[in-house]
């Protein structure tokens, strides 16, 4: 940049090799982006500390971000609101006489969960602590009960309502509804597609399976479960037509939420509420501080012009669209092995975004490629953090559980791959109830 003292490779060296490094050192996601700022700040005489301390309150200065400790909480007050265990016995009655029946189960609960929390992490810990003790009861091999647990608990970022479609939206100003209605197909072909693997391994390892439900039993179960299912009904209606903000919506779902734990199931006390306001506390607090570090770290890359320095050298190999769509997906893949989500978008989205407007890719097509390879980057390694929960919770070491867990993403892979291929996969929906929403 005029008049920096730095060029835009010794600053881009600088700040990717100190992330790196404190990565290495086992210094957490978040602090690494803060700390691998300061040494541009203090070499830097326009600038100083104070620009970390400023750009990371920027971020937090958003009304959209708002959302995120609101769904997070609707998601907790559910979980001690005893709507989890309706919705565990709406999908026993659904899909129990599968083969492999309890992990059926897993993941279509999972499927419900991701309408509701939008978090994979709160979907891991809370999925890993009702299945895993209980398929290892039934004769599940431990690392399959891990890794089901942990793959299916992505969901929950790629099926709206998501924390990333938040960021995405409010970071790189795309339509949050129409993220919304953008991820439900492809969430459900994910959904389908674990289904069909845990399938394939109940026959090969012979998984035990559940009597099938009467039809009277799936009523009742879908009865009782039909006031849970509202809540993700709620929610993304209430964005798609314009009834309210994302934000806004996230509060109507903490009340709904409170109502039906309260009032309607009357299964959370004092006690409940304490424990699921003080996990949204820190779930929440964890997520933000990766926005704010991440934010600045962002915003010196923009200072310097490193996202034009990188986006020179790619636009000079001529990639056309269905090869952008694949290089975006490569680069959100890798990223996602070390970097979590939420500064992922706000770094890498960033820089990538230009490169997918050149080739006139829709900013949801873009936005739903992105999503979908970050949801890898939760369950592979080093990083993994729902990996890292399902394992810690079963006391397993995570290469225990590697193999399985990388036979599960295969068959995501080829929903990611289509998704590439054919647009439509995202953008049916929101075409077909809010184009409007398109470009």
């Amino acid at each position: 940049m005029t008049g920096a003292v730095l060029s835009s490779g010794q600053a881009a060296a600088i700040l990717f090799g100190m992330f790196f490094f404190l990565l290495a050192i086992r210094v957490p996601v978040a602090f690494s982006l803060g700390l691998a700022c300061l040494p541009i700040l203090f070499i830097e005489p326009r600038l100083s500390a104070m620009t970390l301390v400023q750009e990371t309150f920027n971020a937090y200065n958003s009304f959209i971000l708002l959302a995120v400790p609101f769904f997070l909480l609707t998601a907790n007050l559910m979980n001690v609101g005893g709507i989890t265990d309706r919705l565990v016995r709406l999908s026993r009655s659904m899909v129990g006489h599968f083969p492999g029946g309890l992990a059926q189960i897993n993941v279509v609960l999972s499927i419900f969960f991701a309408g509701i929390s939008g978090s994979s992490t709160a979907d891991a810990a809370s999925q890993s602590k009702i299945f895993i003790e209980a398929q290892r009861k039934e004769g599940y091999d431990d690392s399959f009960s891990v890794a089901i647990t942990a793959v299916s608990a992505v969901l929950a970022v790629i099926i709206p309502p998501s924390i990333l479609m938040i960021v995405w939206g409010g970071v790189l100003t795309v339509s949050i509804g129409a993220l919304f209605l953008a991820g439900i197909v492809p969430g459900l072909l994910i959904g389908l597609v674990q289904m069909a693997t845990v399938h394939a391994y109940a026959k090969r390892r012979g998984y035990p399976t559940y009597p099938r439900s009467t039809w009277n039993e799936l009523g009742i179960a879908l009865a009782i479960s039909i006031p849970a299912l509202m809540t993700p009904m709620i929610i993304i209606g209430g964005k798609i037509f314009g009834w309210f903000t994302a934000t806004e919506s996230a509060c109507i779902a903490v009340l709904y939420a409170a109502v039906l734990s309260l009032v309607v199931y009357r299964e959370m006390d004092a006690k409940g509420l304490h424990a699921a306001l003080l996990d949204t506390g820190k779930l929440a607090a964890v997520a933000l501080f990766c926005v704010g570090t991440a934010s600045a770290f962002g915003w010196l890359l923009a200072y310097y012009q490193i996202p034009k320095a990188i986006l020179a050298g790619v636009s000079a190999w001529e990639m056309g669209f269905t090869t952008t769509g694949f290089f975006i997906a490569a680069v959100f893949l890798l990223v996602g092995c070390f970097l979590d989500a939420i500064p992922a978008i706000i770094i890498v989205g960033s820089i990538l975004q230009p490169l997918a407007k050149a080739v006139e890719m829709d900013p949801v097509h873009f936005a739903m490629i992105g999503i979908v390879s970050l949801a890898f980057g939760l369950v592979t390694p080093p990083y993994g953090l729902c990996l890292m929960i399902s394992c810690a919770i079963a006391g397993i070491r995570m290469a225990d559980a590697l193999k399985d867990t990388c036979i599960m993403l295969l068959p995501m892979l080829g929903v990611l791959a289509l998704l590439i291929l054919w647009p439509g996969v995202a953008l049916f929906l929101p075409s077909l109830i809010s184009p409007e929403f398109l470009r």
